[in-house]
């Protein structure tokens, strides 16, 4: 189907591929709409403050409106107004009024200024969005940059780091430079930041194989955080899926860039693969930071409402809400899910990124509100192969109804599993019956995966992450502290699973903070122990601290930034360095398959034995003494060519020693000390205990043994 709707000053176009593309004579635009009368392609001058051009894009193809404008350049600064039917209850609010950001805009220039000409209707008006608005927005809207295409050319091939291999660091564009004195001033909280040398050689120090940055979308300050004097600081609420935030450019701001900024983005990637670092990028394509029906009109809901959104059946003035955030994308639509797609594509070839990780993975994967393993969106994630290589993580929920499907992804992904968080700081804060649920997740949650044919790998294990209390904050606070929020304490979860040792955060008690210490530790050696992906949050190798805030989403202020020059903890960051090395020096702990609890190279050694510490391989009733709270396992280590090789790990969550009883010859003879979180100052590589030998356990501890085929970390590492 065609339509001609006028003349043009345009010529005709093609409807693909969508956005602004140049091709070295001009430039074609393609844009979706299948409810809007007429679109209007709006020119800027360079400084992106005066309309200088507006062009009715001639032909509509399929419901997508196209025009080709020759003699352009890239750089030309654009944007479109949509006409259409305002009828909010009819699920229409085209208000061509405003300039509307295009959803495949590969650039973005100048600030998205919060103003209430962005509203479609009179704020002011008791009839609320049935009414109408008709100021002019733009001067307060970024303009779209039309970009230069060409495809980068990366002399390297990919990484591709396997999974057994992934260390996770997920960190925030600002907060991880911010406050770096050994970064440049103007290049704190860029993009070019996170890869100066002195952010880079963090990272490799520490030992960590990708980072995972929080949304690098443009994205919105809400209205309802600018009246409190707050901004968006996590960045989940884009409004555009193809351009990187223009706020993260250490560019000059009042020049254009013709790459759109993809090239100080990709020059960011590119230098992380140098020292062999993966990025993976959190996406959100869930919802849109236009909000619900009382929120702005900035792109998709301006272009074609109806289309891009989900709706509420027989009440299309209101959105369907699974997100939490006031409306949801509809992705079961196709032109919709072709521009997450695209969207995705554009991020791995233009943006040699390596993965995914998804924000409320469910809600892209309903089928009329339901959610489905065969879902349009993962059966096209499955079948691109453009996505073929590269990492995808699910957050395997979303707030709508039946929202909930940890292990339900296909084999192929990876998922946040939050049983293995709460299980773990349940355990250890001394919590009862989590010792059988705590052997599932530290094994690798087979459980919630393994009956699906799923792998190790496919759990995302995460002690902390952005959202919640940061691990100084887990040892530190009972409750959270959400004031400077300015919701009266009423935002974030209430339930933490945290313990403070004693004393509602700071203390100057000494055994106190001795034990806060300790239980970080204890909490970075069972991460890093365990089987699965392990994922570290920046600065919780430092002690970073929130003051008990655990939804600092609009906290872009030292509560949020990583403070670099007053470590609260100088011994947890050589800690967590040693357990990274411990954990890639040994393949035990990176398994590729479940352990089977089965005799290895004919017996009588099992692959892993859970061992009472009264000396005896756990039975059935040890697993269920509601108030024990103490376990070791012995793994057999036939890797790497080391046949007799012997590790045994010890957990204490109770407050008190506990005498344990180590096994008999048969499992190893002679251990050497390798970890023991009782102190990191102390010297026990030449500490040896015998088979048999009744170990005293220190109350919230954990010990690791080696047996004399390994000494040291250093040995497992060259081991």
């Amino acid at each position: 189907m065609i339509i001609h709707p006028e003349k043009s000053a345009l010529e005709q176009g093609l409807p693909f591929p969508m956005g602004a593309t140049w091709d070295g004579a001009g430039a074609n635009f393609a844009l979706f709409s299948e409810n809007a009368e007429k679109v209007e392609l709006c020119l800027f001058d360079p400084t992106g403050q005066h309309e200088i051009a507006r062009h009715v894009l001639p032909v509509r193809t399929d419901y997508v409106w196209h025009g080709y404008l020759p003699d352009v350049k890239p750089g030309l600064l654009y944007g479109y107004r949509v006409h259409g039917p305002y009828a909010p209850e009819q699920g229409h609010r085209f208000n061509a009024n405003k300039l509307l950001v295009d959803p495949y805009a590969r650039g973005l220039f100048g600030k998205l200024i919060n103003h209430d000409a962005h509203y479609s209707y009179n704020r002011a008006s008791l009839a609320e969005d049935l009414s109408f608005d008709d100021r002019d927005n733009a001067p307060y809207i970024p303009k779209c940059i039309l970009t230069d295409p060409t495809l980068p050319s990366e002399t390297e091939p990919p990484l591709h780091t396997s999974w057994s291999d992934t260390i996770i660091y997920e960190l925030h564009v600002v907060g991880s430079t911010r406050l770096n004195p050994g970064v440049k001033e103007k290049l704190r909280g860029t993009f070019s930041g996170l890869t100066s040398d002195a952010f880079l050689n963090h990272l490799q120090d520490l030992g960590v194989r990708a980072v995972e940055l929080l949304p690098t979308f443009p994205f919105t300050d809400e209205t309802h955080l600018v009246d409190k004097g707050l901004t968006n600081y996590w960045g989940y609420s884009p409004y555009t899926f193809f351009a990187p935030e223009p706020r993260y450019l250490s560019g000059l701001k009042s020049k254009i860039d013709v790459t759109g900024g993809m090239g100080e983005f990709r020059a960011m990637v590119q230098r992380f693969h140098a020292v062999g670092i993966e990025v993976i990028l959190d996406v959100v394509y869930n919802h849109t930071g236009e909000g619900g029906h009382l929120g702005t009109t900035l792109s998709l809901r301006g272009i074609d409402n109806a289309n891009y959104y989900r709706l509420i059946h027989n009440n299309c003035r209101h959105y369907v809400n699974d997100t939490g955030c006031g409306n949801t994308l509809d992705i079961s639509h196709p032109r919709v899910l072709q521009m997450v797609m695209d969207s995705l594509r554009y991020w791995v070839e233009y943006g040699l990124v390596d993965g995914f990780r998804f924000d409320l993975t469910c809600s892209l994967a309903r089928i009329d509100g339901v959610f489905h393993t065969h879902s349009g969106f993962l059966a096209a994630i499955g079948q691109d192969p453009v996505l073929a290589h590269v990492k995808l993580i699910a957050e395997p929920w979303d707030l709508g109804i039946g929202g909930y499907h940890l292990g339900g992804f296909p084999r192929r992904w990876s998922e946040w599993n939050d049983r293995y968080r709460n299980t773990v700081r349940e355990f250890w804060r001394g919590g009862e019956n989590t010792m059988m649920e705590l052997a599932h997740r530290i094994t690798g949650s087979d459980d919630i995966f393994g009956s699906r044919g799923r792998h190790p790998r496919s759990s995302i294990n995460f002690i902390t992450a952005h959202d919640g209390f940061t691990l100084e904050d887990l040892v530190s606070y009972g409750h959270k502290h959400n004031e400077d929020n300015k919701e009266n304490n009423r935002d974030g979860c209430s339930e933490n699973y945290s313990w403070n040792c004693g004393v509602e955060g700071p203390t100057d008690v000494a055994a106190i903070n001795e034990l806060r210490q300790r239980q970080k530790r204890n909490f970075i050696a069972t991460l890093f122990l365990s089987q699965g992906v392990p994922m570290l949050v920046s600065g919780d190798e430092m002690g970073r601290t929130q003051k008990g805030n655990n939804n600092a989403y609009c906290q872009d202020n030292a509560v949020s930034w990583t403070d670099w020059q007053n470590i609260s903890d100088d011994g947890l960051l050589e800690f967590v360095k040693k357990m990274i090395r411990i954990r890639s020096g040994c393949t035990a702990f990176r398994r590729s398959e479940y352990f089977t609890g089965q005799e290895i190279d004919g017996g009588p050694i099992k692959d892993i034995t859970w061992w009472s510490p009264a000396g005896h391989e756990m039975t059935h009733d040890d697993w269920y003494i509601p108030h024990a709270k103490c376990l070791g396992f012995h793994m057999a280590c036939p890797y790497k060519g080391v046949r007799g090789e012997r590790l045994m790990v010890m957990m204490n969550a109770h407050h008190d020693t506990v005498p344990f009883h180590l096994p008999p010859p048969a499992y190893g003879e002679r251990w050497h000390i390798l970890l023991n979180t009782i102190s990191v100052t102390e010297d026990i590589s030449s500490k040896i205990v015998k088979a048999g030998d009744v170990f005293t356990l220190e109350g919230h501890s954990l010990v690791m043994l080696s047996s004399s085929a390994m000494a040291t970390d250093q040995q497992i590492v060259q081991g």
